[in-house]
Parts: structure tokens; C-alpha cells; sequence
């Protein structure tokens, strides 16, 4: 990634050398204009005023001069008011590492990489050597370039000198290297790096200078989150984020003040472990809280069936939970996947009773799920995603699929406008495209549930009646790439997001 082409095409060795030919040539707009609109194509506004404003000083009546620099002003007052004014800031004093490394998480939490990049190995030179090393280490395992985030982790722990490191940095670098460990299928060593990443402490503080209040985040160092870092970007908003798998008593007492309580844990089977701590801390908080876990347990996969019983037009199909595939007493085709599983990993679909019998016994419990094969007539499947927030469903996004098992990443969507067109005309008008009934079969989902935050995956069958893949807190939530084939989906997401954020604020005393 580093010294590439951005997505535009602007590689930041052509930005320098355009830099090198203004210093060789001070007194001509043509360099400076070349410059600005280099930067301006980059994505780079704040960097490119103060070249436009040279240009325009050296030859006012230089109309491409003039042009760029109203470019550049227009540019910055369509952005973001937070990200211009950390643009601004790196532009005026380049050599500020805090502002390059908050800028440069910025750009990370928007997905943007190659700008990510640039301004952590920005700070990295200006000193901010273990908080740079573990930015990159997250940002490259982000991308699945573990070989370079396994180095910079690893350099962040290599200034562990008898323990002083700095406690975050030191889970962040155990982190990364548990992911990476991960992805390379050794989870015995991603399980002791993350025992060493929480032994030290099991809550760590992330402040916003005026946030007007803290919010309390219990969360699970395994996957089965809510995408809390979405909902809640760190350049916004207060936190303490608490491991409850390393909680204990003691840390009650230490934990930072805090206005409401987020349990981010929204996979019952991984809450599981975390259940006895969370429910005795819960026990005497006085702080309100998003997410209960007793909300959480409503949704095993095993459990939903009888939690959305009764609803009208609602299809659940069964599952049953077991250690051995002979107990599960449901005839094939079926599904199964190992419990605490996500995103089709370990999921199986047996189509008979010669199928289930040549699988291999599950090493821990699996869940069985009666399939039902939703295949329209013109050959593809589809799963609808609703995210519903204080109970009210929205619509976030249909995969269209020609394999039964749906994901929109894998979908080849990308590809077919056809496909994308629908997903479009969903998002636009749900309930245009699913019918009244089926909205309120949704609607009433989501009432039964009672989450501040969750999400259904289902699909609509030839009779009208919605059948529920799965209901639960895990769902995902995040924008598309601005510069990628679904950017187009963003203005239906982002409200998502900010209604989150105005349930948060009004749970925490408005």
C-alpha cells in the first residue's frame, strides 16, 4: 500500500514531485496550479489551499489559478466540519504528530487506507514511534497485510522496556498479532496473545476533548461485538471500552465516570462466558443501559423460534442445539455451523441424510437449522438486512446472490447493475419492495426484541411471509468506500448511524 496510486490514480511520489518543481520554480503559478489539482484529486483539500493561494498571489488574473482555488474552497465546505478542520491543522503545522495520528485514525475509520497511512507514517517521523508502529499494525491487518502489521505490532512491544509501555499500545500490538495469528489458523497463539493483551488492565479510557458525557462499552475480545466503533466514532465520542471477559470486581471501583452503559456483546454465545460479571456489575448500576443482556439471550438461534412465537406472517425455521449431529432430530436438508460463528464461517448444508452422515463430528455444540431453499424463479436468493434502532426497523442493505449461502461481499453484485438497481429501490422504498405485510411482520420483530441496536437478516417468501435467517445485536453496520462500487448505499446508511447516536444522547439525559 505505501508509495501506491490512491484509488484516483494520484500517487503520492507524483504529489512530491510536484512539491520538488514549486520549491525549483517560487515564482510561478503553473507548479502550485499542478500541485492543488493533484492534491485536489487526491482527496487532499486541506493541503491543497495553501498552493491555490500562491497560484492566485502570483498571477491573480491566471484563470486556472483562479478555478483551483475555487475548488479548493468548494471542496472544503462540502467536507466534514471535524475532518476539514484536522485537515486544516496537518496543512498549517506539519509538524504536529497528535494531529497527524488523530487525522490519520480518521481517515481509518472512514475506510481510506492509503490517507490513513500517510499521516501515521507522518507521525511515525516525527517521533510518535510506539502510538505510529500501532496504528499501522491495525491498519494493515485491516487490509489483511499481516506480514507488515505483525512487524509494526511487534516493533510497538519491542519498546516494552520492563513493563513500561503504555497500557493501551500494549493491548493494541497483542491484538493485531492475535488477528494476525488468527488468519494464519493458529488460535491457540491468538488466544494467549489476547490473555496478554488484558492482563495488565481490562478497561482502557478513549477521550474527545468537550464531549459532554462517557459512555460505559462492555465488550468481548472475540468477534460477536456490535460495530460500536462505527456507531460510535472516536473522534466524537467519549469511551471506556471494558474486556468483560477480564473484568472483575475490583475494576468496578476504577472504572471512570460514565453517563450510560452500551452492552456491546451481542452474541449470546460468546456473552456466555461474561454473563456471571455482567449481570453482577448491571446488578446495582445505576446508569441506563442500551442493550440488556437479557436481550442479548432472547436470540440463541435456538431460542428465537420461541421469542418471535405468535407473531403473525413471521417464519422461524427450526434449530436445535447439540454436541452430536445424531441428536439434532431434524430431517435434512440442513444447515450447520458451529455456535459462535459469523459470517458463514464452519456453516454446511447437508441436503441428505448421506451428506449429514459424512460430517465430521463437531469438535464443541453446533446448531441444526431446518433449510428452506428461498430461491426465486430467476435463480438467485435474497437476504434482506434491517437494522433496527429503539426497536424501529431501516433498511441497510439486499444481497443478491446465485449461492444459497448469501453474503454481500461475495455476492458479485458489484458487477450487475440489474441487481444493484434492486437493492437500490429497497433502500429507497422498503416497503415498496417487500410489501406492507411483510414491513409489519418486521415492525413487529423488532418491537419484540426490544433492542437500542440489532439487526434481521431474512427474505420474503412466495406467500408474503417474512422468513428470519437470524435476529440478533451482531449485525453490521458501516459506510461503503467513497470511491467504491456501493457508495451510493451512504446516504441511506448514514442515518442509521446518526439515529443511534440520538437514541445514545437522548438515553444519556439529551
Amino acid at each position: 500500500m505505501s508509495g501506491a496510486a490512491a484509488p484516483n490514480g494520484v500517487s503520492s511520489g507524483a504529489i512530491e514531485a510536484l512539491r520538488a518543481l514549486c520549491a525549483r520554480q517560487p515564482g510561478r503559478a503553473e507548479p502550485r496550479v499542478k500541485l492543488a489539482r493533484a492534491l485536489l484529486a487526491a482527496r487532499r483539500a486541506a493541503e491543497a489551499v495553501a498552493p491555490a493561494e500562491q497560484a492566485v498571489a502570483l498571477a491573480p488574473k491566471f484563470t486556472a489559478a483562479i478555478k483551483v482555488r475555487d475548488a479548493v474552497i468548494a471542496a472544503l465546505t462540502a467536507g466534514d466540519p471535524d475532518l476539514v478542520k484536522l485537515e486544516l491543522t496537518c496543512a498549517i503545522t506539519p509538524i504536529d504528530a497528535e494531529a497527524h495520528l488523530t487525522l490519520g485514525q480518521a481517515y481509518a475509520g472512514l475506510d481510506r487506507p492509503h490517507d490513513a497511512e500517510r499521516h501515521f507514517k507522518h507521525a511515525l517521523t516525527l517521533g510518535k514511534t510506539n502510538d505510529a508502529n500501532a496504528c499501522l499494525a491495525n491498519l494493515y491487518l485491516s487490509v489483511s497485510m499481516h506480514d507488515a502489521a505483525e512487524h509494526h505490532a511487534s516493533a510497538v512491544l519491542a519498546g516494552d522496556d520492563q513493563g513500561g509501555l503504555d497500557d493501551v499500545l500494549f493491548a493494541m500490538a497483542h491484538q493485531t498479532l492475535a488477528a494476525v495469528a488468527v488468519a494464519r489458523g493458529d488460535v491457540a497463539a491468538a488466544e494467549a496473545r489476547l490473555d496478554q493483551a488484558y492482563a495488565r488492565r481490562s478497561y482502557f479510557r478513549q477521550t474527545v476533548a468537550g464531549a459532554p458525557f462517557t459512555t460505559l462499552v462492555l465488550v468481548s475480545r472475540r468477534a460477536g461485538n456490535i460495530p460500536y466503533k462505527t456507531l460510535l466514532p472516536p473522534q466524537r465520542f467519549d469511551t471506556t471500552v471494558w474486556y468483560m471477559e477480564h473484568a472483575s470486581p475490583a475494576d468496578i471501583a476504577r472504572l471512570p465516570p460514565y453517563a450510560l452503559v452500551l452492552n456491546a456483546i451481542g452474541d449470546p454465545d460468546v456473552a456466555a462466558v461474561s454473563d456471571p460479571m455482567i449481570d453482577a456489575f448491571l446488578a446495582d448500576c445505576a446508569a441506563p443501559v442500551l442493550n440488556r443482556p437479557e436481550r442479548v439471550r432472547a436470540t440463541f438461534r435456538h431460542v428465537l423460534a420461541k421469542t418471535l412465537a405468535g407473531l403473525p406472517d413471521v417464519v422461524v425455521p427450526d434449530t436445535v442445539r447439540v454436541s452430536a449431529l445424531g441428536d439434532a432430530g431434524l430431517a435434512p436438508p440442513v444447515l450447520v455451523r458451529p455456535t459462535a460463528s459469523h459470517g458463514g464461517l464452519g456453516l454446511v448444508l447437508a441436503r441428505d441424510a448421506a451428506e449429514l452422515s459424512a460430517l465430521e463430528g463437531p469438535a464443541g455444540e453446533v446448531y441444526v437449522t431446518a433449510f428452506h431453499d428461498t430461491r426465486a424463479a430467476d435463480g438467485f436468493y435474497r437476504k434482506y438486512r434491517m437494522i433496527f434502532i429503539d426497536r424501529r426497523p431501516h433498511a441497510y442493505h439486499l444481497a443478491i446472490s446465485p449461492h444459497w449461502m448469501v453474503h454481500h461481499q461475495s455476492s458479485g453484485m458489484e458487477g450487475d447493475p440489474i441487481r444493484v438497481a434492486e437493492e437500490m429501490a429497497f433502500l429507497r422504498d422498503p416497503v415498496g419492495a417487500i410489501s406492507e405485510r411483510a414491513m409489519a411482520a418486521v415492525a413487529a420483530i423488532g418491537e419484540r426484541l426490544g433492542f437500542d441496536y440489532g439487526g434481521i437478516d431474512f427474505t420474503v417468501l412466495d406467500d408474503g411471509r417474512v422468513l428470519v435467517f437470524e435476529a440478533n445485536a451482531t449485525m453490521l453496520t458501516h459506510l461503503e468506500p467513497e470511491d467504491g462500487p456501493f457508495a451510493a448505499k451512504n446516504p441511506f446508511i448514514q442515518p442509521i448511524i446518526d439515529a443511534f447516536q440520538a437514541h445514545l444522547i437522548k438515553m444519556a439525559g439529551g
